[in-house]
Order: structure tokens, then sequence, then C-alpha cells
């Protein structure tokens, strides 16, 4: 059991001021492999003060003194790159392969491109008579979740930190040892005392505590549009800035003109990926009527191809899920598909494995965007066929959502694609299969979010602007 119970406030690994023991699961074999301690309000009280007093000289540092701090986080990130590897995989079941190339690979790249974007930021513009001044906004609070851990922490924690800001970070209670090697990758970078704070807790106590604090100028938060709703209203009293990553429902509309087999083979591949968990998954999957069946025969033969194992077989491409209300949630939903009269394609509410957190890769069809499973946010490998009549149909049923996170478009010609991408109300479109970029400005539409994380527009919304009249 490792023992993970300190927080580290203004430089140092301390107490927590009324210990709350907290165990940390392994979601593969439901046993529990470290131990934090929740913090409380005192504790975010403490971490808040270290870094209002490290904003006095860190707010103010040289481009070139932030530039050297990032590049000696990136030197220690690569030095432990392994037992990052091995914390995801341990607190969420990632399968090692998606551990390493993935998950950690993602927290390199946006540090990668934090270091690309702060060596060209123009801090000072001119134009006319006014100049335009970027400054840091302040002592920020970053809430970060389990699904994609160091990918959220990277999009917030090293442009705040680049852009001259100081942080309190509260990575998700559900996976934090990953969080904590963050913590000793900037403590071993030489990080000034209070820049980077670490309070482990959960939502209600030190996520409200962040929320709410007069001394904290910002709060970014990536979770449940629920969540995001409660920290917005915590924030309200005090005029702070806050952005949001939340949830999604998003569409994948294959168009007439697409290859069907391989659109829909990758589509479902994609759904399933990270065990569905993440918030921009295609879960919708809109396919021309006519072609309904044949979409069916090849989502099947692609959900039988996913191999469900323990994370560290090599054979494995999908984990358990990661925790116990999650895998719950989950089979409970697959039965509400099946009560509203979906056609069952493939898998199930029965679990994959007797032990562990493993469901089944499950694929529905003859969906209507009515139902409750085309409408909530399941967050496991759930897919949704649905049939739609002509164009115009399937743009009305992708939007159709109060989310708008992201979308994908399957087509033979790329122009068509485009003219149908410009017609989604999403954050993030997603072609043909395109990758993730991690210059690329992430961030939703309507209950998804607001603000943007990633590169240069990410980088912004950790700065203020002054105009300065002459």
């Amino acid at each position: 059991m490792r023992d993970l119970t300190k927080f580290h406030i203004g430089g140092a690994w301390v107490a927590p001021l009324s210990p709350r023991p907290f165990e940390v699961v392994d979601p593969a074999t439901e046993d529990p492999f470290a131990r934090i301690s929740l913090g409380a309000e005192g504790d975010v009280d403490r971490a808040v003060a270290a870094a209002r007093k490290a904003f006095e000289t860190w707010g103010t540092a040289s481009r070139d003194e932030r530039l050297a701090l990032m590049n000696r986080i990136r030197d220690e990130y690569a030095r432990r790159y392994d037992d990052l590897v091995d914390a995801v995989t341990s607190e969420m079941g990632a399968p090692t392969a998606l551990s390493r190339e993935a998950q950690v690979a993602a927290g390199a790249q946006h540090l990668d491109e934090t270091i690309r974007v702060l060596s060209e930021f123009a801090f000072e513009e001119q134009n006319g008579r006014i100049t335009l001044v970027h400054e840091p906004i302040g002592v920020c609070g970053l809430i970060t979740p389990w699904n994609w851990p160091l990918n959220q922490i990277a999009l917030k924690v090293f442009p705040a930190i680049a852009a001259g800001c100081t942080v309190v970070l509260k990575p998700s209670e559900l996976a934090p040892v990953s969080g904590m090697i963050v913590a000793e990758i900037i403590d071993a970078a030489k990080a000034p005392a209070g820049v980077f704070n670490l309070v482990n807790g959960d939502g209600p106590t030190v996520g409200q505590a962040l929320a709410k604090h007069p001394d904290i100028d910002m709060v970014s938060f990536t979770g449940s549009t629920r969540g995001g709703v409660a920290v917005t209203k915590a924030a309200a009293d005090t005029v702070k800035r806050v952005t949001l990553e939340l949830g999604g429902k998003s569409a994948n509309v294959i168009l007439d003109d697409a290859d069907l087999a391989a659109a829909v083979e990758r589509g479902v591949l994609n759904c399933f990926g990270n065990t569905g968990q993440s918030c921009n998954a295609p879960t919708r999957m809109l396919v021309p009527r006519r072609k309904h069946d044949e979409a069916i025969a090849a989502a099947r033969a692609a959900a039988e191809s996913v191999v469900v194992g323990p994370p560290r077989a090599d054979d494995t491409t999908m984990g358990p899920l990661a925790h116990r209300a999650q895998f719950d949630k989950v089979r409970r939903m697959i039965r509400q598909g099946i009560e509203d009269g979906a056609t069952l394609v493939a898998g199930g509410a029965e679990p994959a494995r007797d032990k562990g957190y493993f469901v089944q890769p499950t694929v529905f069809a003859g969906v209507t965007n009515d139902m409750t499973i085309a409408r909530e946010e399941i967050f496991g490998p759930v897919l949704c066929i649905l049939p739609y009549d002509g164009e115009d149909d399937a743009v009305r049923i992708a939007n159709d959502t109060p989310y708008g996170l992201a979308a994908y478009v399957e087509s033979g010609d790329e122009a068509h694609a485009k003219k149908v991408a410009s017609r989604l109300r999403a954050g993030n479109v997603h072609i043909n299969g395109a990758s993730e970029d991690p210059a690329a400005p992430f961030g939703g539409y309507k209950r998804s979010g607001n603000g943007r994380e990633a590169g240069a527009f990410g980088f912004k919304e950790y700065l203020e602007v002054k105009a300065i009249l002459t």
C-alpha cells in the first residue's frame, strides 16, 4: 500500500490539518493499492496563501525564467515516464499500451506545446496609440478528473505556470497517484516555493473551497456538467474567471459517400477507446437509413474484435471502468436502452469478467434520439446507432443535444465533410478519423462548457489583457 497522505504546499510536503484517509482502488482487481488523505477547507487556505505569496515574484518572472522551469519539468517528466504509466494503469485501469502511448504521452505533448507557445507568445502588442499587455491572471484553482488524469493536469497546470500564474491543483480523489507524481516532478524541477501546490480531496469539500475562495482569481474545472454548475455557482460571489470542460454526447455523422465499413469500424473503436470514458467519445453514430443493416453488421464485427482483459496483459485492448460507481451506472444505462426498445447488437449489462469493473463493449441499433441512451452521457463503452433520412436530417439529429463538445464526420470527399462540419454545433469536429492535435483549441458549445484548453487559446485563458493608452 503506497502512503501518499501528504499535500504539496509552499514547496514542501505537509501533513493535512485533519487527516481523512481514503483508499485508492485498482479497478481491475477491486483491491486498494494506495492511500491518500482527503483535505479540508483549512488545507485549501494554506495552499492558496502559499500561491498568493509566490505570485508576487513569479507573476513578474521573465519569459526566460519561465522557459527554464518548463524545460526542467519536461526533463523530469521524461525521467518519470514509466512511473506515470504504471500509476495510470493502476489507478484507472487503462491498458498499459494506452497508458504509455496516449494517457502519459498526451501530457508530454501538451507540455511541449506549452513550451512552444511560451517561447513565441507576444505578451505586448502595439495597436496605434494603444499598447496591449497580456499579464498573468493570478492564483488559479485547478480541478481535474479521473478519466484522462495527466492530459487534464497538463492542459491546466503547465500553461498556467508558463503564463506566470501560481496554482492549487485538486486532482480527482479516484485517480490521484499520477497527480502526486506530477507534484514530485515539479518539485524536482525546482519550481519556486508556492508556484505549484496540491491538495487532495473531494469535490464538495476541496473543490468547493477552491471555487469560492476570495484569494483565487480563476477556477478551471473539468468534469460533469452538474459539477461545472456547482463550481460556477460557488465562484459567482467573488466574480472570478471560470473555465469549464464538461460532458459530451458527440455525434459521428457517416455520410452516404463514405466507405461505410471502414467508417463504422473506426467509429466503434474510437467510441470504446479508454473504455468509453472520454467526454468527446463519438457515442452517437448516424448512418443513412438504407445502410442501417450494413452498419449493424460492421459494428458487431468491430465490437467483437475488442479484447477485454487485465490492463497489463499484452493482448488487452479494453480495460475496466475506473471505479464502482461508473461500473454500476453504465450497466444501469445498458438495461435502460433495452427497456426503451433499442436493438442490442453486441454486449449487454452482464459483467465481462468475474472480478474487477469490466463491462462488455456494447452496441445498440435502431436508436431514436429521444431515448435516454441517446440523450445522456453514459461514459462507458456504449455506442448508439441512429438512422437518418438525408443530410439535413443528419445535421438536425447531430445538433439535437444539450452538449456540443465534439463531432465527427466521415465522407469520401473532404470538401463535402467540411461543409457538413460547418453546420455542426461543436467545439471540435474530426473528419475521417483525424487525430487530436495539441495546438488545437479544445472545448465545447452549450452545456459542454466554456473557454478553451490547449495551444495558444488555452494559454490565453490564464492571462488578463491590459490596454495602455498614450
